[in-house]
């Protein structure tokens, strides 16, 4: 580990929101795939209220082509308001919890999609010279403390670059960045290479990069000189970060909770039956107290 003492405090956040969603067509043709519900929240607003309860002041989304969705979920919308302060006060409360303090938001568009490197590259001058956290919607995450606020933690302690991690089954290292460890101390872990999506025999350990990053600015020349090399290919954050070795240590934190692959369907159906059965309103209803489901068949 590096040594110990306080590091500056993460106060912004990128959510790169650019993709093109074509895993849940044709529900993603006019609606981005980050506003598709788990129960009653698009997957977008449960990431930004994990940033938030995790202490981030500003929140940066690199958006798409398509997505002004996202720009309005989190705006206010007056005529709803007013119709829902005579109709429906438990709505309206749920509905003011979106908005976000003024000038605490920003959007910066990816005009093309070229992969999440090249997306945390399109912030660079929002975020400047401080270290930023970033978070993927699609990895939906349920836990007890924000796996966000557990990485905050230690870069606070440790600096460098932070990153959750998971372990995963051989035959799925091809979806995911893979760590070549270094050493490991309880849920930390040094990091001394990183693969990009290996297939089974070639993966250096079953220890996956999973949806959320702690990066230190010096990120951003690395990405410069990605994009500056392959103008037109995807630009990899794995990448630029095992670049920065020299000069920045990378950590990966295997996080105390329960991932959700959302960018799947599958993944998708898991957490929405996952979040039901946390929720008092749902789970009697729709589960047994042995969490099987009491609707097994279906009628006509």
């Amino acid at each position: 580990m590096g040594s110990s003492m306080t590091h500056p405090r993460v106060t912004k956040a990128i959510f790169p929101v650019g993709g093109l969603g074509t895993r849940f067509l044709p529900a993603t043709k006019a609606i981005p795939k980050e506003m598709l519900p788990v129960l009653d929240k698009p997957l977008i607003q449960y990431a930004v209220e994990e940033a938030l309860a995790s202490g981030i002041e500003e929140i940066i989304f690199v958006t798409g082509k398509g997505k002004t969705a996202i720009e309005d979920h989190f705006d206010r919308a007056f005529e709803l308001e007013t119709l829902l302060a005579r109709s429906n006060p438990k709505a309206l409360a749920a509905l003011k919890k979106l908005q976000l303090p003024p000038g605490s938001v920003a959007y910066v568009r990816q005009q093309e999609p070229l992969g999440l490197g090249h997306a945390i590259w399109c912030a660079r001058h929002l975020v400047r010279d401080e270290p930023f956290a970033v978070l993927l919607a699609d990895d939906f995450i349920l836990s007890e403390r924000p796996p966000l606020a557990q990485l905050l933690e230690q870069h606070a302690q440790f600096g460098g670059h932070w990153a959750t991690v998971m372990s995963v089954p051989p035959s799925d290292t091809s979806r995911y960045g893979i760590l070549d460890i270094a050493s490991q101390d309880g849920a930390i872990i040094k990091v001394k290479g990183l693969v990009e999506k290996p297939l089974p025999e070639k993966a250096p350990s079953t220890t996956a990069i999973v949806g959320r990053y702690i990066l230190s600015p010096t990120i951003f020349p690395h990405l410069e000189a990605k994009i500056s090399s392959t103008p037109t290919g995807e630009i990899q954050i794995t990448d630029a970060i095992a670049a920065s070795f020299a000069t920045d240590p990378f950590y990966g934190l295997v996080f105390e909770g329960d991932r959700f692959d959302c960018g799947t369907l599958p993944g998708m159906f898991e957490a929405t039956v996952a979040a039901a059965r946390l929720r008092a309103d749902l789970a009697g209803s729709l589960f047994t107290q042995d969490g099987m489901s009491v609707r097994n068949s279906f009628t006509r």
